[in-house]
Parts: C-alpha cells; structure tokens; sequence
C-alpha cells in the first residue's frame, strides 16, 4: 500500500498559459518534500524529448521561489531548446537509500527577480550566469507527479 499526498491544478488542456506571477503549488508541503530529497542529492537528471530521441542530463538547481519550484539552465543549451519544444519532463534522483521519479511540465518564468533569486541561492553558477544576461532560463514545475521509492518501504506519491 502506498501513502498519497495529492492536490492538482486544475487543468484546461494546456490551453491557458500559466502566469508565474499568480501559480502556486497547490500542495506546498509535497512541493518542499521534492525539493528537500533533490537539494540532498546534489545531482538529479532531468530528462527532456529531442523530436523522437530521449535526452539525459545533469542538474542541479532546485530552488522553491514564490511559492513555486524552479530549476535553471542557459538559453544556449540544447535542453532549453528541447523544453520550449516539448515543455513536458522527467527528472530522476537517487540518495543512495531511496530513488526519487518526477514528471512534470516546465513553465519558463521571465522575470529577473526570480533569476536574481535563484542565482542568488546558487551563487556559483554567477561565473556563468547573470539574470540580466538574456541566456539564464528558469523553470517551474506544473502538473508534477513524483514517487519515493526504495527496496524496504512502501511508495511515496506526491502530486504538486
């Protein structure tokens, strides 16, 4: 048996665009349970479409903002062209313990003071970032589906 914390936005069928400035989680406590388990990890994959092609990467970025859970990347990379493509994606994290699967439809934010905030809350990436560089893309996660699973407990699922 598995535990489910659920709550979903509701959905138009992708119709109506997302304001950033008016979404929030509609479940902030398994939105900060995600974020916690890939802040812990370090390194998460995401896993982006590339027309018929599966595409795997490294990220990093986790950053909970407004109310909203972001990750970045640049403009220039492949992925940011994949995402405004096909905006659906997976990420894949494991802690040694417990692995973590996420889906989910990324929304790019555009405003420079959620750059600036995540920036700000990975400062190393400022070498080669800066929220007014018009290369720093943020995303949040919308229609997220995610699962904690291990080979001793039973699933943990938790929409946001």
């Amino acid at each position: 048996m598995s535990l489910i914390v659920s709550c979903s936005p509701k959905k138009d069928g992708g119709k109506t665009a997302i304001n950033p400035e008016e979404y929030t989680s509609p479940n902030p406590e398994g939105m900060k349970t995600v974020q916690g388990f890939l802040s812990a990890t370090q390194v998460y994959f995401l896993a982006t479409a590339d027309g018929d092609q599966p595409r795997v990467r490294p990220f990093g970025t986790a950053e909970i903002i407004e109310g909203k859970l972001y990750i970045q990347t640049g403009h220039v990379k492949d992925v940011a062209k994949q995402i405004a493509a096909n905006p659906k994606v997976a990420i894949c994290a494991y802690d040694g313990k417990q692995w973590l699967r996420v889906t989910a439809t990324l929304v790019e934010d555009h405003r420079v003071q959620i750059k600036k905030a995540m920036l700000d809350a990975n400062p190393e990436l400022r070498s080669m970032y800066n929220e007014n560089d018009g290369n720093t893309a943020v995303y949040f996660l919308t229609d997220a589906k995610a699962t904690i699973n291990s080979f001793t407990s039973d699933p943990v699922k938790i929409d946001f």
